[in-house]
């Protein structure tokens, strides 16, 4: 059986360029041998996002009361709740499966490998194919500690059978954050273990710090610069050890700790594709590998771990390849989103970042939102603009808030047009909202990244 193009992964990635590519009258092939949709749909960013909203309802009853609402806090139903879940992620990973056989698209329910560099094993089948493109994501690390089969990772915790009352999470990144706050919300005595000085290493320091506080408030014990030694069972509850001696007892213990990219089983060696020191597959770019017909694309490629990059870049290589003309997007300002409790959302460079680069002017407000004045809870929004003198381009923008990944694909948008401070001064806000902030900066904050001489 013979393909003009072969994707091996079903995920955002693979999926999108298969579909597209097959719109064009391509003939291809697609294998998935897990779920459709990979890991965003089915134990990702959609479940996760399900279950952050879940937890919220528990704050916004809580925080009814400062409006005059009476009543004890509801009973969350966890079976109830996964329950729910299931059914939505089966729908929307049935739904990935069928756009492709829409477009024509020929689907695998198997693994495929590599038998040499334009033939692969997919199930029992032997194909060959023009063009091939590996778009099969990343999966959980567990660092090597004694007891770390006692843990779990983020694909466990979408079908535990009960919510755990006392969880210790070991990280402090996108992952971490989010479930450090899901199970806070829910009810859980929240443990947060971490070897950085402060959470989500590689955001604006200024939403790091704001982060850890807000944390803090909602009752999540932080554990910072720790790092776990070991992992011990007693009946069903864990001892999670830490350096220094120091124990934690928890009903779950829950590794956060990163991803790589998935290439085990792949044979990329029959196909002489070359790989680097984290096992991602390299590639130029224009996603072509070591061999000029292969492909990679996705967190396969360990650049951008983020489920819209990898729909971008599987987009625009089926339009390169097959389409009457190459698809731009911009991937030096990629916005993204924590959606921590509070939520953060960035796009742009970070203060630290622009400083290397030369000057920068800052401008940053801290307030409590409308809400909380009412609410009682102890929660500051931080928002903040990195501007690029002497034009005044926005390079960066952050925010930790409610809403703020709403805000902050506005702002991307507008970023990506190229919008200078000056523009964001003549925009008339609107009111009352948290979003008008960003267009009533006018106080500069500091400048920084200015030549030694200079200070």
């Amino acid at each position: 059986m013979d393909f003009d193009y072969f994707v091996i992964g079903g995920g955002s990635a693979g999926v999108r360029t298969g579909r597209i590519a097959a719109g064009y009258g391509a003939r291809v092939g697609i294998a998935e041998a897990r779920f459709w949709g990979g890991t965003c749909v089915n134990v990702g960013c959609v479940p996760k996002k399900l279950l952050v909203q879940a937890s919220e309802y528990g704050q916004f009853a809580e925080d009814s009361r400062g409006f005059g609402w009476r009543g004890s806090r509801p009973e969350h139903d966890w079976a109830a709740l996964i329950a729910a879940k299931d059914r939505e992620v089966k729908r929307l990973s049935g739904l990935y499966r069928q756009v492709l056989e829409a477009a024509g698209a020929k689907v695998f329910e198997a693994r495929a490998r590599f038998l040499d560099p334009h033939t692969l094993a997919v199930g029992e089948e032997r194909i060959t194919a023009e063009r091939i493109v590996i778009a099969t994501g990343g999966h959980p690390v567990v660092p090597p500690i004694p007891g770390r089969e006692l843990a779990v990772v983020s694909d466990d915790v979408f079908h535990l059978p009960a919510m755990p009352r006392r969880v210790a999470i070991i990280g402090s990144g996108y992952i971490a954050v989010e479930f450090a706050g899901i199970f806070a919300g829910l009810g859980a005595e929240t443990h947060l273990v971490y070897r950085q000085p402060i959470p989500l290493r590689g955001f604006d320091e200024d939403l790091r710090e704001a982060l850890a506080e807000a944390l803090a408030a909602d009752g999540i014990v932080l554990h910072p610069s720790t790092h776990p030694a070991r992992i011990a069972a007693t009946g069903d509850a864990r001892t999670l050890h830490l350096d220094g001696g120091h124990a934690i007892t928890a009903d779950l213990v829950f590794f956060a700790t990163g991803r790589v990219p998935n290439i085990a089983g792949l044979g990329l060696e029959a196909a002489n594709v070359i790989t680097g020191p984290n096992n991602e597959v390299i590639v130029d770019s224009a996603w072509a590998t070591s061999q000029p017909h292969i492909y990679a694309i996705g967190d396969v490629t360990d650049r951008f771990q983020l489920t819209p990059v990898a729909t971008a870049e599987g987009h625009a290589l089926a339009d390169a390849l097959f389409g009457p003309r190459p698809r731009e997007y911009n991937f030096t300002a990629v916005p993204t989103a924590v959606f921590s409790s509070p939520p953060v959302a960035t796009v742009g460079l970070t203060e630290a970042e622009a400083a290397e680069r030369g000057p920068a002017e800052i401008y940053l407000t801290r307030f409590t939102p409308m809400r909380h004045t009412l609410s009682g809870r102890k929660r500051r929004t931080v928002m903040k603009l990195v501007v690029e003198p002497p034009r005044g381009r926005v390079i960066g923008a952050h925010m930790l808030g409610e809403d703020a990944p709403e805000i902050m694909q506005g702002l991307a948008v507008a970023m990506t047009a190229g919008a200078t401070k000056a523009d964001f001064d003549r925009t008339i806000g609107i009111h009352p909202t948290s979003a008008e902030e960003f267009v009533t900066l006018r106080t500069l904050t500091r400048t920084v990244g200015l030549p030694q001489a200079a200070e």
